[in-house]
């Protein structure tokens, strides 16, 4: 499900991508409400935050929602950056190696915050975190060919919307049965992404409560070891091709 495959992507491969990334992107997100009373991956709502700000004159904030939704952009664009070197070079656990460094970011980050903890910090944490919800959101929508977007839950509402007036239109205009399985397959994928993600944020939420950082630190060593696992079957698969 990491590996950008020749053959045409499977709803399938997208809905299991969807389970891990969007329910990830869901626990890290409300890991992050829990800790610092933020949500790092709500852009619609930081950007007409702003509004709010520059009606109240807080240079502060204002600075602050307009960094933090940089970064978030910023890791969208190192994600595609990596993306085109990667698949230039031939490099098929690309999307595997972008996971992987943002499971190690996340770990040492959350290190760093169960032994030296400052509300000081919360910010700068807040714009690193913002940065890594970019970079996650990136990796999936690119491997996709965005049918999952792992953090972006108001244009996935928007993609099942449009899916389903598609599915229920087609008994009217007489589409072909093909093109009828095929927007319910996307369907299915939106909704996996939705419920995904809404489950992650449940689950966040309760993990951060009971074992605070550790929690956070918990969910970048499983993103570590998802990425090493993708790694490893994609380098055995290589090997028995070549043999």
């Amino acid at each position: 499900m990491l590996i950008k495959k020749k053959k045409t992507r499977s709803h399938t491969e997208d809905r299991y991508l969807a389970l891990i990334l969007a329910t990830t992107a869901g626990i890290l997100n409300a890991m992050a409400l829990g800790a610092f009373g933020f949500f790092p991956s709500h852009m619609t709502g930081n950007a007409s935050q702003i509004s709010s700000e520059v009606s109240s004159s807080d240079l502060n904030d204002l600075i602050f929602l307009a960094v933090l939704i940089g970064a978030f952009v910023l890791g969208s664009t190192t994600a595609r950056f990596s993306v085109i070197a990667g698949l230039k070079n031939n490099i098929r656990t690309i999307f595997c190696l972008i996971i992987l460094a943002e499971g190690v970011a996340l770990t040492l980050m959350s290190v760093f915050e169960t032994f030296s903890y400052s509300p000081r910090h919360n910010r700068e944490i807040l714009v690193l975190l913002g940065f890594l919800m970019g970079l996650h959101n990136s990796t999936s929508t690119q491997l996709s060919n965005g049918r999952v977007r792992s953090t972006h839950i108001t244009g996935t509402l928007t993609d099942a919307g449009i899916a389903l007036g598609s599915f229920f239109s087609s008994f009217v205009t007489g589409t072909a049965s093909s093109d009828r399985h095929f927007h319910r397959k996307q369907l299915y994928t939106h909704l996996t992404t939705v419920f995904s993600f809404l489950t992650g944020c449940i689950v966040g939420l309760m993990l951060f409560k009971e074992y605070g950082f550790n929690a956070m630190i918990g969910l970048g060593i499983f993103l570590i070891m998802v990425s090493l696992v993708s790694v490893a079957a994609t380098l055995r698969m290589a090997r028995k091709a070549f043999y």
